[in-house]
């Protein structure tokens, strides 16, 4: 009988699953700029200029890294990666310094969702998020899977769906 589980399969699981989360991401923080980008200003790290230009290019930059793992790009997991510890970092720092701010992980202000106690959750998810990229890592040592260089979406050698 065949394994209905593969290290292919959950590969595919958790790259299709973190890509949409980023893809979500980035959509909902699209739908009030404004919005977001005083989210983003509640850090205090960047100036209010700054925080306005963020609160386009970073949700754009998350739906396309997001797409390109979805679609398994080279590199796309590392951009992930390297965005994840970026936000922990910036998490972090607003713990460190008792902000009172939201995540702005998923947008626009939940209820609830502002101080240190949904930091710390969005931390720990953010952890989790981490953990998959470092399983999906893995699975590519262990198995024949490679990601597709960009050039291979615009022509038809090399694709297979």
């Amino acid at each position: 009988m065949r394994k209905l589980f593969t290290a292919k399969t959950l590969y595919f699981v958790l790259r299709v699953t973190l890509g949409l989360m980023f893809i979500y991401a980035g959509a909902s923080k699209l739908t009030d700029p404004g919005l977001f980008a005083q989210i983003i200003d509640g850090y205090g790290l960047v100036s209010w200029s700054l925080a306005k230009k963020l609160a386009y290019g970073l949700p754009i930059f998350e739906i396309a890294t997001g797409l390109a793992l979805v679609i398994d790009i080279r590199g796309s997991l590392g951009v992930i990666v390297a965005q994840l510890l970026g936000f922990m970092a910036i998490l972090l720092y607003a713990i460190h310094l008792g902000l009172d701010v939201d995540c702005g992980c998923f947008g626009l202000e939940e209820p609830g969702e502002t101080g240190s106690g949904s930091l710390w959750e969005s931390i720990i998810r953010d952890i989790l998020m981490l953990g998959a990229c470092l399983v999906m890592y893995w699975i590519r040592r262990a198995t024949d899977i490679v990601p597709r260089r960009l050039a291979q979406l615009f022509s038809l050698q090399g694709w297979h769906g």
